[in-house]
């Protein structure tokens, strides 16, 4: 199989296929214990919304990105894809990251409504009807707001309740709390993301940033079914810089006025100094006074460098123009191309 590399977002995939009325995008690593459970939900799923909203089989389609799993999750997802009609299986040529496979599944999404869920069934595919239901009452944007995050130790669960608050206050884009990526856009929310040219990606603020018609309905998210998180400490972290660094320039605020603030305080007590020595007969005797205002100066430049070096790095990174990710194939049950 020859590797396939988009060099134009915009045409990145692009499928003649018949208009669907509903795209579920599940970006998959290493879920191969799993997968199993995960299909056998997403059929029933399918068929209780032909029932409850009137939709045909051929109406629904599934689009699993693997994003350069080394279990045996393409294995199952290539055999199942091949299988059966409206099953999709995109696979990239190694792991680029949850985002890019969220990306790469709206870029060669044809559904009328387009759903984003996890593999790893945190994300209960029932809720899909509640979403769903919700978008045709004209909304455009319906996202998943949770109510308990069961399985999730307390660390992770303060870290993100306080990243959240966070952001909402350094940002002017209106990003809702403890929202996650499980959500439903209609078309032209994915057609107008697919002209976001960023590769720093952080999608539920990209969405929240479009705009249009949005609203929040509650649920409980799930603990994982099998296996461990794929997101760990260093993965976090990074997330987090993006969601800051994407949204807002209040750290580059923050710097400065640091920087302002220590310069006052370093001129005044510049006047302090000189002050005793003219006015006075005391004098300041010893190093340890000035260590620690040296140690504190310097934290503090370090603190504006790096922060300063984040916003670079991601100007950089933007002027390579590299594609965001690189697809190996794509196999459904027409073929493999």
């Amino acid at each position: 199989m020859v590797a396939i590399k988009y060099n134009d977002q915009s045409q990145q995939i692009s499928l003649m296929i018949k208009q669907m009325k509903l795209t579920i995008i599940i970006p998959i690593y290493n879920e191969e214990k799993t997968i199993p459970e995960l299909i056998a939900r997403l059929e029933s799923l399918s068929k209780t919304l032909c029932k409850s909203h009137k939709l045909s089989e051929k109406e629904i389609e599934f689009i699993f990105v693997n994003d350069g799993s080394t279990d045996t999750s393409f294995n199952l997802l290539k055999d199942y894809c091949l299988e059966y009609i409206g099953r999709k299986l995109v696979n990239f040529s190694r792991n680029f990251g949850h985002q890019y496979a969220v990306s790469a599944g709206i870029n060669c999404s044809s559904g009328d409504h387009i759903v984003i869920m996890d593999g790893d069934l945190q994300d209960p595919p029932e809720f899909i009807q509640d979403l769903y239901s919700k978008a045709l009452e004209g909304f455009d944007v319906v996202y998943a707001r949770r109510l308990r995050r069961r399985g999730e130790g307390w660390f992770k669960l303060i870290t993100a309740k306080v990243f959240y608050k966070l952001l909402k206050r350094m940002s002017p884009i209106n990003i809702p709390e403890d929202t996650g990526d499980f959500r439903i856009i209609n078309r032209r929310v994915a057609d107008t993301f697919k002209g976001l040219k960023e590769s720093h990606r952080y999608i539920r603020g990209m969405i929240s940033w479009i705009g249009f018609h949005q609203i929040g309905i509650i649920y409980e998210r799930d603990k994982r079914f099998a296996g461990s998180s794929n997101y760990p400490l260093a993965k976090m972290i990074k997330f987090a810089l993006d969601g800051i660094t994407s949204f807002t320039a209040f750290p580059l605020k923050i710097a400065s006025h640091l920087g302002m603030l220590l310069a006052l305080l370093g001129f005044f007590y510049g006047i302090y100094v000189i002050g005793l020595k003219i006015f006075t007969d005391q004098t300041i005797v010893g190093w340890a006074s000035l260590t620690v205002v040296v140690l504190i100066l310097g934290g503090a430049q370090l603190i504006t460098i790096g922060v300063i070096g984040e916003y670079i790095g991601r100007i950089y990174d933007e002027s390579k123009n590299r594609p965001l990710y690189i697809v190996e194939g794509i196999y459904n049950k027409g073929g493999i191309s």
